[in-house]
């Protein structure tokens, strides 16, 4: 089976690469061309355009930074795609974004399987981050090849639509961890406890959190590189604060925690680190969270 790729930014790049070490015929596109140049010194093969991209190959994957993106992407790819085809859509979107996305492509006999992945960006690496399906389960079984090349645990949400709201849930609860460990590292380190030790405290503690063993350590080495930033934090965030007022749930965290990155991009920038809410508590306070042999960037 051959895949079209489009969209080579940190997750795409590493999913893409993931197809071609299992063996999948792999073409790629991005908006830079030097995104896919790894991928093609692997064996990838690079289209100048989309609309190439898409007649060249059995189905495309989209990994795109916004639902506008999303929706200029595909209308320039349905006219070219093959009979069969099927739309991969990794990037983050609204439910809603996803059915009217969806009713778009099958007016031209094209079907979507929507695909938010949750886990980090070094996972996706190493072929090991979570895929969260969603659409018919004839399509699921069909990519399922693919899903387990490019992750290591695949989880079949139900319909169109379903898999955007985990997604968003999943993402809603790491800014919030995000947010609770800042402030217990810095409560720590005001208590006069050693960093790198509380950091293992907490690790082997009942409060323990997987954004506090990775994210965590990004904050005490200082560079807070995540490679996810403030203003995607605030897209995420923006949809769970909609899916609450939809279903009529209150979202106190997930409301404050958008006001901290509310106050981290008018500090730092949308383009910033999203662990840089942390370096806002720093800064208020003139208090470091520096603390030697944690990675700047995870493996």
């Amino acid at each position: 089976m051959h895949y079209g790729y489009i969209g080579l930014g940190n997750l795409g790049a590493n999913c893409a690469g993931c197809l071609l070490k299992a063996g999948f015929g792999v073409t790629v596109h991005d908006l830079n061309r030097g995104a896919g140049d790894a991928l093609v010194a692997k064996g990838a093969v690079w289209a100048d355009s989309v609309e190439v991209l898409a007649g060249s190959a059995d189905h495309v994957i989209t990994c795109l930074p916004s639902p506008a993106v999303s929706e200029t992407v595909l209308r320039q790819i349905l006219p070219a795609m093959k009979p069969g085809a099927t739309w991969v859509e990794m990037s983050t979107l609204g439910r809603d974004d996803v059915l009217r996305l969806a009713a778009i492509a099958a007016e031209a006999g094209v079907r979507m399987l929507e695909l938010p992945v949750t886990g980090g960006v070094h996972l996706a690496a190493k072929g090991q981050i979570t895929m969260l399906p969603g659409g018919d389960a004839d399509l699921v079984d069909l990519h399922r090849p693919a899903l387990e090349a490019m992750g290591n645990r695949v989880f079949h949400m139900g319909p169109l639509g379903s898999s955007a709201i985990i997604k968003v849930i999943t993402n809603m609860l790491a800014f919030i961890h995000l947010k609770a460990t800042s402030e217990a590292l810095m409560l720590a380190k005001r208590g006069g406890l050693d960093l790198k030790q509380s950091w293992e405290a907490i690790r082997a503690s009942s409060g323990n959190s997987f954004v506090h063993e990775t994210e965590g350590a990004l904050i005490l080495n200082g560079s807070y590189d995540i490679a996810f930033s403030v203003d995607l934090a605030l897209k995420d965030l923006g949809f769970a604060l909609g899916f609450g007022r939809e279903f009529g749930v209150p979202l106190d965290l997930a409301a404050m925690t958008e006001q901290t990155y509310v106050a981290a991009k008018a500090a730092y920038g949308g383009a910033a680190q999203s662990p840089m809410i942390a370096k806002l508590l720093e800064d208020r306070l003139g208090t470091d969270l520096r603390a030697a042999g944690f990675p700047d960037r995870l493996e």
